[in-house]
């Protein structure tokens, strides 16, 4: 597909630091920005929809749509929407898909992005995902945006035209932060723990690998710890 200039773009919004550094690219790279957060029945829901309308109020954007797959939940299998199944600590050195793992979650989420992106006319989806340093995940890899966006454009109106944008896809954690950093993304405001929604708790995966990332950034992370 033809790379399409578009004055409007979409960017999906979790609240955590990849999707915060991927919002400040969207925002620099577009006339217009709308934000789209996704919930799914996680057990930091709430948490990270506050940081979802912090970044949103931050930069000031007023298309914002917030919605609910709940049923992901339901179908079960994952420690993020499932109580009964332990967050696992983190293991950074494993090459297992870990308890974590939302069964094909971006799928859904790309989805609804398509869906919002042709109502609105928008050219563009941000998504802040991260292949090289990040839990394994499958459908964080490039090779599935590239087979997900010539699905959008069998699936579409002819006249529509929407481009998937992974702007860090190939970075380390420790170059999204200083990324993000360069670029004034308010990494104060986003929230990444997969248990808690006070204290980020600092040993499920989430949590390791943006400690991690900040101290070989040789930054110091600005959200509060337990640890």
């Amino acid at each position: 597909m033809v790379d399409v200039k578009n004055e409007l773009s979409i960017c999906l919004v979790s609240g955590g630091m990849d999707s915060c550094v991927t919002a400040a690219i969207a925002r620099a790279e577009s006339d217009e920005t709308a934000f789209l957060h996704i919930s799914y029945g996680q057990l930091t829901e709430a948490r990270e929809r506050k940081a979802f309308n912090d970044i949103a109020d931050f930069y000031g954007v007023e298309k914002r749509l917030d919605v609910s797959i709940e049923h992901l939940a339901k179908i079960g299998r994952s420690s993020l929407t499932d109580s009964r199944i332990e967050v696992t600590e983190a293991d950074l050195e494993s090459r297992e898909i870990p308890s974590s793992y939302v069964p094909f979650r971006n799928a859904n989420m790309l989805s609804i992005a398509t869906s919002w992106a042709e109502v609105i006319g928008a050219g563009r989806i941000y998504v802040g995902a991260v292949a090289e340093d990040s839990s394994g995940y499958p459908d964080c890899r490039p090779e599935f945006y590239e087979a997900f966006e010539k699905a959008m454009e069998a699936g579409t109106k002819p006249e529509t035209r929407i481009r998937i944008k992974t702007p860090i896809i190939n970075l380390r954690k420790s170059e999204i932060v200083k990324k993000g950093t360069e670029i004034g993304a308010p990494l104060h405001l986003s929230w990444s723990c997969y248990r808690a929604e006070d204290l980020a708790c600092g040993t499920c995966d989430s949590c390791a690998l943006r400690l991690r990332g900040f101290a070989e950034a040789g930054q110091a992370d600005p959200i509060p710890y337990k640890i």
